[in-house]
Order: C-alpha cells, then sequence, then structure tokens
C-alpha cells in the first residue's frame, strides 16, 4: 500500500497523469465557468477558502500570471471537472493573466497549467483551495537562475562606505515577467556565490540552493541580494553594542543603510514582493547576531529572521539583553542554529540560550521558532551551507 501510495505521489509530482484518472472533459454546463465574468470579485485568497461544498456551487478561480505570447494555457488537475490526462483551457484575460472559474469542486485539488496543453510547468503540483482565487506564476523552461555582482560599488551615504552587491534571480523571476518574489537578504555577499571571492575559496552555494527549490519546490523561489561585508568595518557594522575588546557597535547604522538605501534601490528595480512577510534577513557568526538585532530594531521591515550560529558571546552577551526589548510588532518566523563542535562548540550554549530567549516571548517551536544543532558541525562556511535549505524552508514556507 505505502508503495503504490509513493507511486501516485511521484507521478503527481512530476506532472504525469495520475492512474485512473477521468479522461472525460465537463463542460460549462458541469460547473466550469469559461469566461472571467468577475466571478473572483470579493472571494479570498488562496490561503482563506470559504466553507461549504459543491452542491452550494461554491466558486473556486485558478488564476496563472504568465506571458504566454502565442501560445494557449490549460490546466490538469486531481478532481473533477479535471483530470490529468487531457486539460481545460483557460480563459486569457490580458496579456499575462488566465483565468478558470469552477463551480463544482467538493474539495481542494492538486493541479497544474500547461501551455498548448503540452508543455508542463515546472516543479511539483500546486494545491488549489476550495472557494479561493488561487493565483500562481509558473515557469516553464528554465531549470535554472542567474547571480551577478549586481552593483559593483554601492555607495551608502550612511555609512560613508562602498562595497559590491551581489544579486541573485530563480528561473521563475527569468522567464516570467508577470512574477513577483520574496527577497532573502544575506550579510558577507562574496561568501554565497563566488568561490574566488569567498573565505577559503568555499561557498554557501547559494546558486545550487535556489535552483533545487525551484525544481522541487522545497521553499518558494525567492531573490537573494548580498552586500559584500565592509572588510575591515565589518565589526563595527556587525555589532548592535561596542564590545570592551573588540570595539564595534554601528549596527543600527549598517541596519539602517539595508532599509533606507538598499532595499528601497532593490524593490525599485526588481519585480520584489516588498512587504515584511516576504522579506528575510539571515546570516552567520556576526552575521547573526546583527540579523537578529535587526528583528528587535526593524521588524516592520525584516519579517523573517535568520541567525546561523549567532555570535551572541558579543558584548557579555548583549543580544540577550536586547532581545525583551522587541516591541509589539515582531518577526513572523525566526530560524536559530548551531552545531555543536569545534572551537566553545559552535556557541551552542549560548546560542540554545538565545532560543529559550525568543520562547519566552511567545515564539512557539515549530511554527513561529525553529532551534537546530547539527552534529559534528563547527563553525564554518560549508556548515552554514549545508543548513540553509532547511532555515529558508522554514522561513519562506513551501513552493506550493
Amino acid at each position: 500500500m505505502r508503495a503504490s501510495l509513493f507511486a501516485l505521489l511521484f507521478l503527481t509530482a512530476c506532472g504525469a497523469p495520475l492512474p485512473g484518472a477521468d479522461a472525460g472533459l465537463m463542460t460549462s454546463d458541469s460547473g466550469v465557468v469559461t469566461a472571467d465574468a468577475g466571478f473572483d470579485a470579493g472571494l479570498p485568497d488562496a490561503g482563506q477558502p470559504d466553507a461549504g461544498s459543491a452542491d452550494a456551487g461554491i466558486v473556486t478561480v485558478l488564476r496563472v500570471r504568465y506571458p504566454a505570447g502565442t501560445q494557449a494555457v490549460f490546466a490538469r488537475g486531481s478532481k473533477a471537472p479535471f483530470n490529468w490526462n487531457t486539460g481545460l483551457p483557460m480563459v486569457k484575460v490580458n496579456d499575462d493573466t488566465w483565468t478558470l472559474t469552477v463551480t463544482t469542486l467538493a474539495e481542494d485539488l492538486e493541479w497544474k497549467p500547461l501551455l498548448d496543453d503540452t508543455t508542463w510547468s515546472k516543479g511539483p503540483n500546486y494545491r488549489g483551495r476550495l472557494g479561493a482565487v488561487n493565483e500562481i506564476a509558473p515557469h516553464f523552461f528554465r531549470d535554472n537562475g542567474m547571480w551577478t555582482i549586481r552593483w559593483p560599488a554601492f555607495a551608502s551615504t550612511l555609512l560613508g562606505n562602498t562595497r559590491g552587491v551581489y544579486v541573485y534571480l530563480p528561473p521563475t523571476y527569468l522567464e516570467n515577467a508577470a512574477a513577483r518574489l520574496p527577497v532573502v537578504y544575506m550579510h558577507d555577499g562574496q561568501n554565497l556565490f563566488d568561490p574566488n571571492a569567498a573565505f577559503g575559496g568555499v561557498t554557501w552555494g547559494v546558486p545550487q540552493t535556489m535552483d533545487s527549490a525551484a525544481g522541487d519546490g522545497r521553499f518558494r523561489e525567492a531573490i537573494v541580494v548580498g552586500p559584500e561585508n565592509a572588510g575591515a568595518a565589518r565589526i563595527a557594522e556587525y555589532t548592535p553594542t561596542a564590545d570592551p575588546m573588540y570595539g564595534g557597535g554601528n549596527g543600527d547604522l549598517y541596519l539602517r543603510m539595508l532599509v533606507e538605501e538598499l532595499k528601497p534601490r532593490v524593490d525599485a528595480e526588481l519585480r520584489t514582493l516588498p512587504g515584511r512577510e516576504d522579506t528575510v534577513l539571515i546570516g552567520s557568526s556576526l552575521g547573526g547576531l546583527i540579523s537578529s538585532h535587526a528583528g528587535v530594531r526593524k521588524p516592520e521591515t525584516f519579517g523573517l529572521i535568520g541567525a546561523m550560529s549567532p555570535s551572541v558571546w558579543w558584548d557579555s552577551r548583549v543580544l540577550l539583553t536586547i532581545l525583551p526589548q522587541t516591541g509589539a510588532t515582531r518577526p513572523l518566523r525566526v530560524y536559530v542554529d548551531s552545531g555543536d563542535s569545534g572551537g566553545s562548540n559552535d556557541g551552542m550554549a549560548d546560542t540554545a540560550d538565545l532560543a529559550a530567549a525568543y520562547r519566552v516571548l511567545g515564539y512557539v517551536d515549530g511554527t513561529t521558532l525553529k532551534y537546530v544543532v547539527q552534529p559534528g558541525a563547527t563553525h564554518t562556511e560549508s556548515a552554514w551551507a549545508s543548513r540553509l535549505p532547511g532555515a529558508l524552508e522554514f522561513l519562506l514556507g513551501p513552493g506550493r
């Protein structure tokens, strides 16, 4: 039985027809509305399905945003009136919007769009929620994104310095001009993509991680923005206070640079989802420290916080004093991790205390907080690279 279920799931994920799927197409008399007709007016989005049954004529809308050109868009799915063998034609509303409205569904369905009913969209199936407008922005051809140093000399008036800013654009962004995507801001940009620039020649493998998610739907596709650290000024910029031994303490100014100078340019030039629910800030070591601090100081901008092996030890663990200052607006989800090996066991004890401090604020493990200890992991780029997919899965949420 388990093997049969696995086979069904595999076929569905690959976009193949389900065994036994109804091959007969239903007409508008059977609940398929073949014109847009404003049926989605007032409907909830895909996260808020209406209650009820098909007999009550619940309206479910499938909407595809894609500039298909001369090609037509079709939909196949797991529940009648859909099937996996032949697609239902979607209605072209404008140059990049296609809809199909159904009134006979009794429950959620799995579905996929196709171009000319021959070319499947990439990635796993989409979930269509009953009684909701289910809008997607798929891609059909690209498997890989692209990274560049988009701004080689990004100048900050606030900090009085210049740095390069790396940007990764995922497959859907590059293929589908109608798509708007979340943004992941990552510190130490030179360590993310290019082994020639990365510390010790080891990168975080960001393109590979993001491309993989675009294919398997582990988490939502996202733009990645990686400002380089400022070299000798890194300690100052990534720390919230001055440590008696190491100095520093320009962290709030650095966060202002991200919020007031860099993010506005990103949102102006790229097709982003700019809200805090779609904006991640994540980093490691001192980058984890300043990310956690940003959750206190800039939660209205960064709603999703990732602190990997954070330097909680800084300035006599001042972060644990700062964290209770969190106001009514706070990050929606927080990810915290460490290894348990190497020097100081990768700060595991301090990081455990940080996770505990988030719980005191009301964060709940598995829902709004994820705390991970990786056995055998040390304070290294390779360890952070290996944990990045799990961190983004929690922060961004699934891609389907």
